[in-house]
């Protein structure tokens, strides 16, 4: 089955960090790429304590897109083609695969749409994409589509992401 966990609100990851939390439970192997995500997030702490998620991400913040260089681009372009070569290329061990922010990498033109598709067509396991605005491709193969949408946020108010909460 396919998932698709989008919109503005807040909750997209942590949606689907409970999904892969609630599948190690039953000791079922998870394997959970982040997108355009390099700085450190709570979550990796406990990812690293439980056997059977394996976590890949790039090894470096990039900072918004309007901010990366050319290089930067063609870096992180690499990193994140080369993480969903190994999740087609291995599939068949994991459970569930979680994309987290594949929409907004894909939209961004960082990360190849192509084989998200092959993933979606190919995998089947439970597969879980998470990002604003997802493809209209990927919404049509999706089994489940949840919007978060975004009523009210503290950011509105100037209040910076917080340690455990949005990170």
């Amino acid at each position: 089955m396919i998932h698709i966990y989008c919109g503005d609100g807040k909750g997209k990851t942590s949606a689907a960090t409970g999904l892969a939390l609630r599948m190690a439970g039953y000791g079922k192997k998870i394997l959970f790429i982040q997108f355009l995500k390099g700085s450190y997030t709570g979550e990796l702490e406990i990812f690293k304590e439980i056997k059977n998620i394996k976590i890949m991400r790039c090894d470096r913040e990039y900072g918004f897109t309007e901010e990366m260089t050319d290089k930067d681009k063609s870096e992180i372009i690499k990193c994140h083609n080369q993480n969903l070569m190994y999740a087609l290329e291995n599939m068949n061990a994991f459970d569930m695969i979680v994309l987290d922010e594949i929409c907004a990498a894909c939209n961004y033109r960082l990360a190849e749409k192509d084989t998200v598709i092959t993933l979606m067509e190919r995998y089947s396991g439970e597969l879980v994409l998470t990002g604003r605005g997802p493809d209209k491709l990927f919404a049509e193969k999706a089994d489940y589509i949840s919007e978060i949408k975004k009523i009210k946020h503290p950011f509105d108010k100037g209040i910076i992401a917080r340690e455990g909460i949005e990170y």
